[in-house]
């Protein structure tokens, strides 16, 4: 089954949605491209975690053991955050005496749709565990508020 054959939903929601064209053109350029779409869901590595922390902050965790701060890029733009390996050139003979190397520096690519509220406040790499804060902005526009009929 091909995903791009399906009822987009999107379609449904725009006569009756507002200020949404950018999230739905999103959605369904995502659900189009089938090898995106099979890849972002289907890949496992690396594990990752999304954590909630209080009502407006996140964090992505993602585990890296073996991997060093210049073995990774962490870029945002057009509401996504890509988080991939940058592959380093070694020949065999610079492995610094690893004998067996079971801990695998292997490429992965991670992409996250992040709202046009969210700021990234920074990443951290610490004991293997590279940790990218997130932080949801309220604009005073969107709280909710009273609205007086004259």
């Amino acid at each position: 089954m091909t995903f791009n054959k399906l009822p987009s939903i999107f379609k449904q929601l725009r006569p009756v949605s507002i200020g949404f064209d950018n999230l739905f053109d999103h959605f369904e350029n995502f659900f189009d491209d089938d090898q995106f779409f099979r890849s972002s869901l289907t890949s496992t590595f690396p594990f990752y975690n999304i954590v909630k922390k209080g009502d407006d902050k996140y964090d992505i965790e993602l585990a890296l053991a073996g991997y060093d701060k210049k073995d990774i890029s962490v870029e945002y733009a057009d509401n996504l955050l890509h988080i991939k390996s940058i592959k380093e050139t070694k020949s065999d003979t610079d492995k610094d005496g690893v004998i067996h190397q079971g801990i695998a520096k292997r490429y992965f690519s991670k992409t996250f749709t992040i709202a046009d509220d969210v700021e990234i406040e920074g990443a951290e790499l610490k004991n293997g565990l590279l940790k990218v804060s997130l932080h949801q902005i309220v604009p005073e526009g969107k709280k909710p508020k009273k609205i007086t009929v004259k």
